[in-house]
């Protein structure tokens, strides 16, 4: 199985950054800040293309541990380098940054290109900025006089748009790219599954390449849970917890809340409730870290009218998969009752994905659109009302939350066998009515087909897996 399913465009970006490198000036260095959820692969990604470039690279990984032990630790990986002149830094052991930077810049070759990657490092950022205002200065001064492309890797994706931001010492210093999971078009081609069992697969793994590898080719969803199942360290159980404990390791308070959220709890009241009572206030500085961290999304009704019924989910699909199914199941796993769990899966599966899909469903009509049957969406959201009397799954805009113009609405039904037919078009007119008088187009996405006329556009699994093309 090949380890990079669908990174090829990753690579062509950094294959890139390091031809503009070799290309030469008077300031030939280029810097790339590469951010993504833990797991998704970013370490290995940048590792695989250091490794076939051919170039000298250096590979440092931050601990956090201390700014000690995060110096030896670059003496220890420059000594394993494939740079030149890598013992430099080891026979050095320079005590701060600005010392560590000096020594890095002679070890670099002048006469050709090389690669330093820098992996974690909002480990090594704090509030003063002291940091990054090193590495600002060594850029400036000497790093960025040699042929090199500097990678710095983090998975902190506040932190690492904070580091390019304006008014830090690092603004504008280096190209952000942004490194998701797998897309459900790339999961589908890596295990080998037809369209529907895709979005499936996408959904229990989120798209992260160490679970999808323990993915038998050609398996289907039930048989890789009973396997995983009965492994309590597989990377199915065991990703979360890790990401988590590395994520939130002082907040105790902030996991309740997102284990809240990701039981199945939207609204603020629910929350709270389910959260043990939390007042107010906490709740709002437990939420406040949720979604600066991009662990949970915060959501407004997409309409022409402002509203205030805000809704959350957690963002990443395996995370919501493991919060509702694993994680209270952890237990029973590892007392050898992974059937247990199972079942409940089984139980719950098509109500819990029925509603976990949608957020897929939405970006995948994003990308494909404009096409035949409707025009350019810059926004894809939903609309609930207060009392969720009224609640439609797909909603087109101009922009959101607050939108000028409405473009079409739509409903998504994603269950076996059961296509999207006249009682929920029905259904999903009435809706249109109370959110707008204007006769917007109607859209279906059903994962059985349609049964009924009265359609302006359906799209099934396979269509939408046309939104992430190879």
């Amino acid at each position: 199985m090949s380890d990079f399913v669908g990174r090829t465009r990753e690579l062509r970006i950094l294959d890139s950054e390091l031809r503009r490198v070799a290309a030469g000036g008077e300031r030939p260095g280029r810097c790339l800040l590469l951010r993504g959820r833990r797991r998704v692969g970013k370490s290995r990604l940048v590792e695989r293309f250091a490794e076939r470039s051919g170039a000298p690279f250096l590979f440092y990984a931050a601990t956090g541990a201390s700014p000690r032990a995060d110096l030896e630790r670059l003496a220890q990986d420059a000594r394993s380098s494939s740079l030149p002149e890598g013992n430099l830094l080891a026979a050095a052991r320079p005590e701060n940054w600005d010392a560590a930077f000096d020594v890095l810049a002679a070890a670099l070759p002048h006469d050709r290109t090389s690669v330093v990657v820098m992996d974690e490092v909002p480990y090594l950022m704090d509030e003063a900025g002291a940091f990054e205002g090193m590495l600002q200065r060594a850029w400036d001064r000497v790093l960025q006089t040699k042929p090199v492309l500097l990678v710095l890797i983090g998975s902190d994706l506040s932190m690492m748009e904070a580091l390019n931001s304006y008014g830090r010492p690092f603004h504008q210093r280096g190209r952000e790219m942004v490194l998701g999971p797998l897309s459900p078009a790339e999961v589908g081609g890596m295990l080998g599954l037809e369209p529907a069992a895709a979005f499936d697969a996408a959904l229990v793994t989120g798209g992260l390449p160490l679970i999808c590898a323990e993915w038998p080719h050609g398996a289907g969803l039930w048989d890789f849970l009973s396997d995983a199942l009965n492994d309590p360290v597989t990377a199915l159980l065991v990703s979360a917890e890790r990401s988590l404990a590395a994520e939130f390791p002082q907040q105790a308070q902030a996991r309740t809340v997102l284990s809240a959220i990701g039981s199945g709890e939207r609204t603020f009241a629910n929350i709270a409730r389910a959260a043990g009572g939390i007042g107010a206030t906490p709740l709002q500085r437990s939420l406040r870290i949720l979604t600066g961290k991009r662990v949970v999304s915060a959501e407004l009704p997409l309409s022409t009218r402002p509203s205030k019924n805000r809704r959350y989910r957690v963002a990443d699909p395996y995370l919501r998969f493991w919060l509702r199914f694993l994680g209270p199941a952890m237990g029973e796993v590892e007392r050898g009752r992974g059937d247990l769990t199972l079942n409940r899966v089984r139980e719950n599966w098509t109500s819990w994905r029925g509603r976990a899909v949608e957020p897929l469903v939405r970006e995948a009509l994003g990308r494909l659109l404009p096409d035949t049957a409707l025009p350019p969406a810059p926004a894809v959201g939903g609309y609930w009302t207060r009392t969720n009397d009224v609640e439609i799954d797909l909603v087109g805009a101009d922009r959101a939350p607050l939108a000028e113009k409405l473009l079409f609405v739509g409903s998504v039904k994603w269950l076996e066998n059961s296509p999207f037919d006249r009682h929920d078009l029905a259904a999903l007119q009435r809706h249109r009515a109370a959110l707008t008088p204007d006769p917007l187009p109607l859209v279906a996405v059903s994962r059985s087909g349609t049964d009924c006329t009265g359609l302006d556009a359906s799209y099934g699994p396979a269509e939408l897996l046309a939104a992430w093309p190879a």
